[in-house]
């Protein structure tokens, strides 16, 4: 096991001094909106005096150094990093936000951590989002412990909430989820300690100052009870397999040994001990610290992710060593008027000094925005942040999450090496945004800084993905919910001054004839001097679906001379880009050049082009023309209760359910084909539907043709 000793403070204005990799500990803090993440890290930022006091009131509303260091605005909605020092050990404490929009930030936050604090509020319980939540953490192998929070609150039952987790996250295990700790009760049933169950010791906070002393006589059979069942599920992951007769033998296991297995069943992630706060004196705050520093993985027990060179060639693998080769990633890129980008960087190998010249590499998510990095560029100064405040470094070693200033190129989830040997880290998975939001720039002052704002916004947001429909004209922003749009947007705002409103989003529709057609486009111009005259006949007739285009020159005798033939289809391929029913791309048709007139001296490439567009025109007034609806195969996943609510509203949206099949874990997967126009905000719609538990895919199928009440309405719109 790594070393798990003290080391040195950092000096007043200087971010906590680093030794060793395993004197940190990286640790996300991960829970539903409420649960009481935030307090949380306040709590613990007392408790190491890294800030002063709990919080103090000003005009109604608590606040306290943290929230002086820190935007309350958008410390809900973002990852932050919180460093505090206990016993020697720098712990990493990121925040991430609840909210199911920011699940890339609550991804990113995995990504920078070696195990994670599940919080549950005692007054709240579990809900179906708490468990999207823990299935994300499962889905990266990421090592758990559970906090429980408020337990304060009135309608807080420890008891009650240890007994959910053991159901809902026990996976039919119930010894997998156990308390360290039991509440303590004073006189009037409010929780006044916690009584340790692996070090049998009370920890006392009804005098407003921690007090450590023996169990009571009435708590001893319910701590040895407790403590028995503890031993049990922790000595059963030991390498010693000794342990476990030795302990039903009679033989009493010393604190450390117990403790020391215990990290061994955290890491494996075969274990999740329950420990309890409450913001009551910082009730459970030091035992929490404690539990981090020695439950909790150390970097170098957490495998670093594979590398490659930027080309793709693999790497050999990386161990968490401060004097092995530099890798870095950037976890979160912010952005501030004043002092500049900042960049949330998780070291995993090597050592990130300031002023050091480094290669970054980026995965090149062009479909979202971001272009694909290959340069070098000079670090700025190394900090350790709390909210606004930087603590200055001297050094970011291995296994340390430290800021950046000044990666005027680095993206989040771009790769920081040694600029003479490249690497590039395999990314962790991104989720897919599938809300539209159509925008456009609220004056002309704002369309001249929009391009540079919306790059800034896409620089720090890997999960927003910008959109230029060449098809609709409309610029888009592909968020994840509507409490993202609302974020992204205030940040154009008040970060880059940009104001910006948003306007129907429009789909791609296509346009394509139901039948054979025929046009004649006459193009005769004379105003004096040299004329314009172009006269062509064409025929039409529509092609199965995604045939493409097809034109066929059957002109003879010369009627049209050869070298104006290209012009015809040149005109008509521009027409049938404008469309010529409602504005949208033809598809699928072929054109035939059956006969024309030329004029030896005013017949030109031009008259041509533009005959050929009228006769494609002519063609389409004397057919019925359809309009195409792209339709998309949508895979949802939803639980077991949900499901007829969610074939029920698909049903409304037109949609044809094509399969459903279980999961596993009481979920049910339904594929359906819906058209596009029907979903565009399925994103809010599903968790509606859902009470926030189902999530979904989408990917393009075809188009196919439009009710004609709808294309009726959609050409009545275009002729307005």
């Amino acid at each position: 096991m790594a070393d798990r000793s003290g080391g040195s403070t950092g000096a007043a204005g200087v971010g906590p001094a680093v030794d060793g990799p395993g004197k940190v500990r990286n640790v996300v803090l991960v829970g539903h909106t409420g649960a009481g993440k935030t307090t949380l890290v306040e709590s613990l930022l007392v408790a190491t005096g890294t800030i002063t006091r709990p919080g103090r009131v000003e005009d109604g509303t608590t606040v306290s150094d943290f929230d002086d260091i820190e935007h309350r605005q958008h410390r809900s909605v973002s990852l932050s990093l919180a460093p505090v020092e206990f016993d020697g050990v720098k712990i990493n404490l990121l925040d991430t936000p609840g909210y199911a929009d920011f699940v890339g930030d609550l991804r990113a936050g995995l990504r920078a951590a070696d195990a994670a604090l599940f919080v549950i509020s005692a007054a709240d319980g579990v809900d179906g989002s708490t468990r999207m939540l823990w299935d994300e953490c499962a889905a990266v192998g990421m090592p758990r412990a559970l906090v429980v929070t408020k337990l304060d609150s009135a309608r807080a039952d420890f008891d009650e909430m240890t007994a959910i987790c053991q159901r809902v996250f026990g996976d039919g295990d119930t010894d997998r989820v156990l308390p360290l700790y039991l509440p303590l009760h004073g006189d009037d049933e409010s929780v006044v300690g916690l009584m340790g169950l692996l070090t049998q010791r009370v920890y006392d906070y009804s005098s407003g100052t921690r007090e450590t002393r023996d169990p009571d006589p009435e708590h001893l059979p319910l701590i040895e009870e407790a403590r028995n069942r503890l031993i049990e599920a922790v000595i059963a992951e030991s390498e010693d397999e000794s342990l476990m007769d030795r302990y039903l033998g009679g033989e009493e296991i010393d604190v450390d040994t117990l403790v020391a297995d215990l990290e061994l069943a955290v890491s494996r992630g075969s274990f999740y001990p329950i420990l309890a706060t409450s913001t009551v004196n910082n009730l459970g705050s030091i035992e929490l610290l404690e539990g981090i520093v020695r439950a909790c993985p150390t970097p170098p027990e957490h495998e670093v992710p594979p590398v490659t060179t930027p080309e793709g060639k693999p790497c050999e693998p990386l161990t968490c060593d401060p004097e092995g080769p530099l890798v870095a990633e950037v976890v979160k890129t912010t952005s501030d008027p004043y002092v500049g980008r900042i960049s949330l960087v998780r070291v995993f190998s090597g050592t990130l000094r300031p002023d050091m010249t480094v290669h970054v590499s980026g995965h090149g998510l062009a479909d979202r925005g971001h272009e694909d990095h290959d340069v070098d560029e000079r670090v700025g100064a190394l900090s350790s942040p709390l909210g606004k405040t930087q603590r200055q470094l001297g050094r970011g070693i291995a296994g340390d999450v430290v800021a950046v200033a000044k990666l005027t190129r680095a993206e989040t989830g771009d790769t920081l090496s040694d600029k003479d040997h490249p690497m590039l880290m395999e990314p962790w998975v991104m989720p897919d945004p599938l809300l539209p939001v159509a925008i456009q720039a609220h004056s002309k002052a704002d369309e001249d800084k929009l391009s540079q704002g919306l790059a800034r916004l896409v620089a720090e947001d890997p999960t927003l993905r910008l959109e230029h429909n060449p098809d609709t004209r409309q610029l888009v922003l592909w968020c994840m919910g509507e409490a993202h749009v609302d974020v992204l947007l205030d940040r154009l705002r008040t970060r880059y001054g940009v104001a910006v409103d948003a306007i129907p989003h429009k789909v791609s529709l296509r346009e394509t004839f139901a039948g054979k057609a025929a046009g004649r486009g006459r193009h005769v111009k004379q105003s004096g001097g040299h004329g314009q005259f172009a006269v062509c006949e064409i025929e039409v007739e529509p092609l199965p679906n995604g045939a493409g285009f097809e034109f066929v020159d059957k002109v003879f005798g010369g009627s049209v001379p050869r070298q104006f033939i290209p012009s015809v289809e040149k005109g008509v391929r521009a027409q049938m880009a404008r469309g010529v029913a409602a504005g949208f791309p033809v598809v699928d048709l072929r054109v035939t050049l059956v006969d024309g007139k030329a004029h030896s001296v005013d017949s030109s490439d031009m008259a041509f082009q533009m005959a050929g567009s009228l006769a494609l025109r002519e063609a389409a007034a004397a057919a019925q023309v359809h309009l195409l609806e792209p339709v998309s195969e949508v895979q949802i996943i939803v639980a077991d209760e949900y499901v007829g609510g969610v074939m029920s509203d698909l049903s409304s949206r037109r949609g044809r359910v094509v399969g459903t099949e279980p999961v596993g874990a009481g979920r049910t997967s339904v594929r359906a084909e819906v058209p596009e126009i029907e979903i565009s905000r399925y994103a809010i719609d599903l968790r509606s539907i859902s009470h926030g538990t189902g999530q979904f895919g989408r990917s393009y199928v075809r188009h196919e043709p439009m009710p004609p009440q709808l294309a009726a309405k959609v050409k009545a719109e275009h002729a307005a």
